[in-house]
């Protein structure tokens, strides 16, 4: 058996280019979009008791780029951001965009009348307003108060 004389200096140096490394990496959004995971949007969803209030974020993507729909039990986005083309000698350009084709289901807590479905889209928020069906309004759960049976 070979005796190895232990360098505390070496492992104290591994462990410091291990934490620069991880704290260099500043791409982590591309970085994500590299190993294949698509950038989807940022939802918020509030609800009432007459309808679930739906709103997506989705800067620089126009309206006819988006296609939505709805079921009564869930909403599927999709669309696509486009990128700009330029045509520039000697540039070189550095985007933390996110390009491309996007898919999204957001499942609905409660039932929806998705045939009342409104919707608005300014400045890269979609709203929805999806209102709920009077079983949904209506829906009283009756809760059972018995006591155990004593000992």
């Amino acid at each position: 058996m070979t005796l190895v004389r232990w360098n505390s200096w070496r492992e104290i140096d591994t462990l410091q280019r291990q934490l620069n490394n991880l704290f260099e990496d500043t791409r982590v959004p591309s970085a994500l979009l590299d190993r294949g995971l698509s950038k989807v949007p940022a939802a918020e969803i509030q609800e009432t008791e007459d309808a679930i209030h739906l709103k997506l974020e989705l800067p620089g993507i126009e309206a006819k780029d988006l296609d939505v729909q709805v079921t009564e039990n869930a909403v599927y986005v999709s669309g696509e951001r486009k990128s700009e083309t330029k045509t520039e000698e000697k540039s070189i350009t550095k985007s933390e965009f996110h390009y491309g084709k996007f898919k999204r289901v957001i499942p609905l807590s409660a039932r929806i009348q998705n045939t009342n479905v409104t919707a608005d889209y300014k400045d890269g928020i979609l709203n929805l307003t999806l209102p709920k069906t009077e079983q949904e309004k209506n829906k009283v759960v009756k809760v059972n108060l018995e006591q155990p049976a004593a000992l």
